[in-house]
C-alpha cells in the first residue's frame, strides 16, 4: 500500500463525495476502490471491513474507518480544519451538521420517483434560500471575514462550498439573493487546492445519473 488513505465506494458522489472534498481541500492524494457488485459489497462485510455493514470505508492510518461523519472529523483533525480550541470545533460542528441537512436532500434526489422530482427540486431550492443560506450570509457579514470560524479555513468552509456548488446545478441563480456567499464561492474556488479539485481530470465527480443510480440500487439491493 502507498500511504495514501484509500477509499472505498461507488464510482460516484454519494456519502463519499464530502470526504473527497475534505481530503483535497487539505492537500492528501488518495486512491479509490469502486464497488459494482452486490458481490463485492457482501465480501467486504463478510471480511469484517464494515463494521456497521456500510460503506464509505476509509483506510488511513492504519484504521479502517466507516460512518462518514466520524471519518471526516479525523481527517479535519489530523489536517488542522477542526479549529484552534472547543468553542471553534463547536461551531463548526454545528455548521456542518446544518450543511449535512441539506445535503442529505441533495444525495437523495437522483432517488426520487420521476412524478416527485419538481416537488423535490423546489424543496431544496425552498431550504437553501430560507433556510440555510441566510444562516451564513449572516455569519459572513457579522464577522466579515473571509472563513466561517476564527478567519481561519475550516472544514465548514469545504462543506459549504461543496453544497454551494451542489445547490448551483439544480438552482443555478440560487446565490442571487447572496452576496457575501457570492464572494465566499470566488474566494474558495481559487484557493490552491479546491481550484486542483475543481480542473476537469480531478478525483471530484460528475453529478449522478441513471447510470449512477442503477448501480447503487443494484450493489445495495437486499
Amino acid at each position: 500500500m502507498s500511504g495514501k488513505p484509500r477509499l472505498t465506494y461507488l464510482n460516484g458522489r454519494g456519502r463519499m463525495e464530502s470526504i473527497r472534498w475534505l481530503l483535497a481541500a487539505a492537500g492528501v492524494e488518495f486512491e479509490e476502490v469502486y464497488l459494482e457488485t452486490k458481490e463485492q459489497y457482501d465480501k467486504l462485510i463478510k471480511d469484517g471491513f464494515l463494521l456497521f455493514q456500510q460503506v464509505p470505508l476509509v483506510e488511513i492510518d492504519g484504521m479502517k474507518m466507516v460512518q462518514t461523519r466520524a471519518i471526516m472529523s479525523y481527517i479535519a483533525g489530523k489536517y488542522n480544519l477542526h479549529g484552534k480550541d472547543l468553542k471553534e470545533r463547536a461551531l463548526i460542528d454545528m455548521y456542518v451538521e446544518g450543511i449535512s441537512d441539506l445535503m442529505q436532500m441533495i444525495l437523495m434526489f437522483p432517488f426520487s420517483p420521476p412524478d416527485a422530482k419538481e416537488k423535490n427540486l423546489e424543496s431544496i431550492k425552498e431550504r437553501a434560500t430560507n433556510r440555510y443560506f441566510p444562516v451564513f450570509e449572516k455569519v459572513l457579514k457579522q464577522h466579515g471575514q473571509d472563513f466561517l470560524v476564527g478567519n481561519k479555513f475550516s472544514w465548514a468552509d469545504v462543506q459549504l462550498m461543496e453544497a454551494i456548488l451542489a445547490v448551483e446545478e439544480k438552482v443555478p441563480a440560487v446565490l442571487s439573493g447572496f452576496p457575501q456567499l457570492q464572494v465566499f464561492k470566488t474566494k474558495m474556488s481559487n484557493m490552491p487546492t479546491i481550484k486542483k479539485f475543481l480542473q476537469p481530470g480531478s478525483p471530484r465527480k460528475p453529478p449522478p445519473d441513471a447510470h449512477y443510480v442503477e448501480t447503487v440500487l443494484k450493489v445495495f439491493k437486499k
